[in-house]
């Protein structure tokens, strides 16, 4: 529990801007708030202003082996702990979080660009929902027992691996750590999450909010840059799993460091998630499908991202022109507004290869891109990321729009006439993370969904992660499985055999 009197307001806050100032500067380490050692921080900035709402602690190495030494003390007796009295206190976090979830949606949707409405208080609230549900798998960890031998009595247990590295993204930040932390905490392990510089104001509150329930060193956070945080925390000695969400490259980098150390990974790296609408789909259901799949208000920053549309010929035109009529509709504004559906992009990094990609594939020949949607028209926002989304067609399969993950609010729609011809393309990705597929013909879609390489494929949906569905992809876009039992018992924990000789 947290140990110290602690600077941020103990009730939850509708004022976002209050609210990041009081975190400013600040890990988390130890069940207290501490500075960077160094004493330096880095700015962050609300996107759709362009200006500095707070600091983050700018943490390196010094930083990481102190939270990891935390961390290492603390897992000792937190393994002592019932498994199902660990669940029943990362499941009261929840009700924490269930309090605060208002204020954690404002605050995402400040330091990130997304629409309040549409993406952040509904991360928030997914949080809660994501550690209820690990909450109530305590039970689950359970053994069995062996017919070795009828003098031998043979058995497993499940046990923790120890402290536990996580690295997070900058889309969805809340979302994913919970996915991360709330398996590796039930199953007795302690926890170090490295938040993405873009975003580390929500989940550092999370973190203190948890630690109002949690042993004080359990959960623990540290904000910084990938070479300087990120590396020394993946390297640690006393780091034995790593958990990382981002990009391929730095997946790859992550493998490698954990590999010298022959400790075990989970890695989910991205995506080109294809969408195959046939012809006796049911059209508006798959229509708003589309919206939804291509994550249109997260400003298409998501790795399930339907950036590739393939439309049966006969309904190709009339689908193209249909959702970007739909998509012309939704409101691009202040995220922290309720009439806002589309907030920004996260970064000017970010907004720079979105509009690098839109350039490209503006200047292909043959090509036609659809800028949808409006662009803000207050003054206060002129500084903004906003990028209008776009709807790509005449394409060729081997542009870099189709090949690529954009990370932004644009798709590439084609036209196809045969199923076999489309599960070729659609497979044609170094991806494999996600896929739909839209046919009220359930033996083509079935057929279909076998065939494609994806880790989750949807028929006639395209949901976003949920908790108690196996969450992984194959080819570059990762290894290992997150959101369900699976994941919790896999990859949060080692099978030890007991074998006793009764004769």
């Amino acid at each position: 529990m947290l140990d110290t009197p602690h600077p941020t307001p103990e009730a939850p806050t509708l004022d976002p801007f209050v609210l990041a100032k009081a975190l400013s500067g600040q890990h988390f380490i130890g069940g207290r708030y501490v500075p960077a050692r160094s004493g330096k921080t880095f700015p962050v900035v609300n996107p759709a202003t362009g200006q500095e709402v707070a600091t983050a602690a700018d943490g390196d190495a010094a930083d990481v082996d102190a939270a990891v030494e935390d961390a290492a003390r603390a897992q000792k007796e937190w393994a002592k702990t019932a498994a199902r009295k660990r669940g029943a206190l990362v499941a009261q976090c929840a009700a924490v979080i269930r309090l605060h979830v208002e204020e954690l949606g404002r605050l995402i949707a400040l330091e990130t660009g997304k629409a309040l409405r549409t993406e952040s208080r509904v991360e928030a609230n997914t949080v809660a929902d994501i550690l209820e549900f690990f909450g109530g798998l305590g039970g689950e960890l359970k053994g069995e027992t062996v017919p070795f031998a009828p003098e031998v009595l043979s058995m497993t247990v499940r046990e923790p691996l120890g402290v536990v590295g996580a690295i997070i993204p900058w889309n969805v930040p809340m979302l994913l750590m919970a996915l991360k932390i709330a398996p590796a905490l039930v199953a007795g392990n302690s926890v170090v999450v490295k938040s993405a510089e873009e975003a580390p104001l929500a989940v550092l509150r999370i973190c203190e909010l948890m630690n109002r329930v949690l042993p004080a060193g359990v959960f623990n956070m540290v904000s910084g840059f990938g070479p300087e945080c990120g590396a020394p925390l993946v390297s640690h000695p006393k780091v034995r799993k790593v958990t990382f969400t981002g990009s391929v490259e730095t997946g790859k980098i992550v493998y490698r460091t954990a590999a010298e150390k022959l400790i075990p990974v989970t890695l989910e790296l991205g995506g080109k998630s294809p969408m195959i609408v046939f012809e006796d789909c049911d059209f508006d259901k798959t229509l708003a499908g589309a919206l939804t799949s291509m994550r249109f208000t997260r400003q298409g920053q998501s790795c399930t991202a339907a950036s590739r549309i393939y439309v049966e010929r006969p309904i190709f035109q009339r689908f193209v022109d249909a959702m970007a009529e739909k998509v012309d509709k939704m409101v691009m504004g202040d995220p922290l507004d309720e009439k806002t559906d589309i907030g920004t992009i996260i970064s000017d990094d970010q907004f720079n290869k979105v509009k690098t990609f839109i350039d490209e594939g503006k200047a292909t020949t043959g090509a036609e891109g659809r800028a949808c949607s409006a662009m803000p028209d207050d003054p206060a926002l002129k500084k903004g990321l906003f990028i209008q989304p776009h709807i790509f067609t005449g394409l060729t399969k081997e542009s870099r729009l189709v090949r690529e993950e954009i990370f932004g609010p644009v798709t590439c729609i084609f036209p196809f006439d045969d199923p076999e011809e489309v599960l070729a393309e659609a497979n044609d990705s170094e991806y494999g993370l996600a896929a739909s597929l839209w046919t009220n013909n359930l033996k083509v879609g079935l057929n279909l969904a076998h065939k494609l390489e994806a880790g989750l494929v949807q028929i006639n949906q395209n949901l976003v992660v949920q908790a108690n569905l196996s969450y992984g992809g194959v080819k570059s876009s990762g290894l290992g499985k997150e959101a369900s039992l699976e994941a919790m018992l896999e990859h949060f924990t080692h099978k030890k055999t007991i074998m006793i000789n009764m004769a």
